[in-house]
């Protein structure tokens, strides 16, 4: 069996516990692949997702009001993208997308179990793919009946990604009685941000408050020293 004795790891499980839970669910959902994939590569994931993730979730604490957003689950849900951009983006959390050998994640379902990480202590309900009908969207917001969002992750470089800006959302949305949705998509490399901006024109979208994209390169972020 393997043992994780990391310190600085075991810090980060005492200050957030519930990132036990999320390792639980993440060993559920990733069945399938532990069949395909050798056990240690499997292992090294996980570890990744906790370690690494987990940082995100302390240094949104540690420098933001990030944790004590009011408000309905609409301008709850905006805060959070928006800050979750401004750490990917101009804070050094792009680091948190690549593994030791500088390669990108390139599933959508890691960019899932990112976001949830970083929806502690919030007065809201946080569910992960739940399916009301229409399959399941990657998360719903909400503060009782009356008051849920929808929110769609996407990776720039997911073929479906035309089809899904176009419908998928609002089909969501219609099944779990939401009024509200926001669509975030990630792109790695300036390629697929050109290939975004392409569709988002053709769209009719570019300019549609609810579609935001996160900068996720890692070679346009020089150090300060460097800019």
């Amino acid at each position: 069996m393997l043992v994780w004795s990391d310190p600085n790891s075991s810090s980060t499980l005492a200050k957030h516990p519930e990132l036990i839970d999320y390792y639980i669910k993440l060993k559920e959902d990733s069945g399938d692949d532990a069949v395909t994939n050798s056990a240690l590569k499997v292992f090294e994931s996980d570890l990744l997702y906790i370690k690494q993730f987990g940082g995100l979730a302390m240094m949104l604490q540690r420098h933001t009001p990030f944790y004590t957003i009011p408000g309905n689950t609409e301008s709850e849900t905006l805060d959070k993208i928006n800050f979750f951009k401004e750490v990917i983006e101009n804070k050094g959390g792009y680091k948190i997308f690549y593994d030791s050998k500088g390669e990108p994640v390139r599933r959508e379902k890691d960019i899932h179990i990112m976001f949830r990480l970083v929806w502690h202590g919030t007065p809201s309900d946080v569910s992960r793919e739940v399916d009301d009908g229409r399959g399941p969207a990657d998360y719903k917001i909400s503060r009782g009946a009356m008051d849920k969002t929808i929110v769609e992750f996407k990776l720039a470089s997911n073929t479906q990604l035309k089809r899904n800006l176009l419908k998928q959302l609002d089909i969501y949305k219609r099944a779990s009685d939401a009024e509200v949705g926001f669509k975030v998509i990630i792109y790695f490399t300036e390629r697929e941000l050109i290939r975004v901006q392409g569709i988002l024109r053709e769209l009719k979208m570019e300019n549609d408050p609810r579609v935001i994209l996160v900068d996720a390169c890692s070679d346009n972020k020089p150090s300060a020293s460097k800019a």
